[in-house]
């Protein structure tokens, strides 16, 4: 009972408690466009960038048998591709992958959600306890030779989506001047 009478004390002070609303010595019309010269009504935001987010995205252009050249930077022999930089990745053929080999994969913040992997001119299978450790950390891995993994990993960043690569670069006469040309 005295708890409900405190609250209907305070219920009944709390229109003293508001601030007065302020009167502006006239009010506008509602067919009044507001001007710089009304000052108090029109105000503008200013925004100012401390810092930019990179906007870009890691995009593959083009491949030979000697490496990759990815937003316009040579890369030579494997890579691992990561949202912002690209890092030699130490393979030299599709059974030289190991759980450890993917672990750069899983230590990044924000997790990555699909690793690309390119094994060559051809698709090969990789070790099942290698994709059964990624798959236990949240981390689908689709494998595919190569050229199809650069158009499948170019075609996941630009759907925005947080994507890896690892990527053999295929061996021979393969090569692709630039996959913009490619899907012309």
């Amino acid at each position: 009972m005295a708890t409900a009478l405190a609250l209907r004390s305070l219920y009944r002070a709390r229109p003293s408690l508001r601030c007065p609303p302020v009167e502006l010595p006239w009010a506008p019309r509602r067919g009044h466009r507001l001007s710089p010269a009304d000052d108090e009504l029109y105000q503008r935001t200013r925004i100012s960038l401390l810092q930019r987010e990179a906007a870009q995205a890691m995009y593959i252009d083009s491949y030979n048998s000697r490496g990759f050249m990815i937003n316009g930077n040579r890369v030579l022999g494997p890579c691992a591709l990561l949202p912002h930089s690209v890092v030699q990745w130490n393979v030299g053929s599709h059974q030289d992958i190991t759980e450890e080999s993917f672990s750069l994969f899983w230590l990044l913040e924000p997790r990555i959600e699909i690793v690309v992997v390119g094994t060559g001119d051809r698709t090969e299978r990789l070790q099942s306890q290698v994709l059964q450790a990624m798959r236990q950390r949240g981390i689908a891995v689709e494998v595919q030779d190569t050229p199809n993994a650069c158009a499948t990993f170019n075609f996941l960043c630009h759907e925005g989506r947080v994507t890896g690569a690892a990527l053999i670069p295929p061996p021979g006469g393969t090569s692709l001047t630039s996959l913009g040309q490619a899907a012309q």
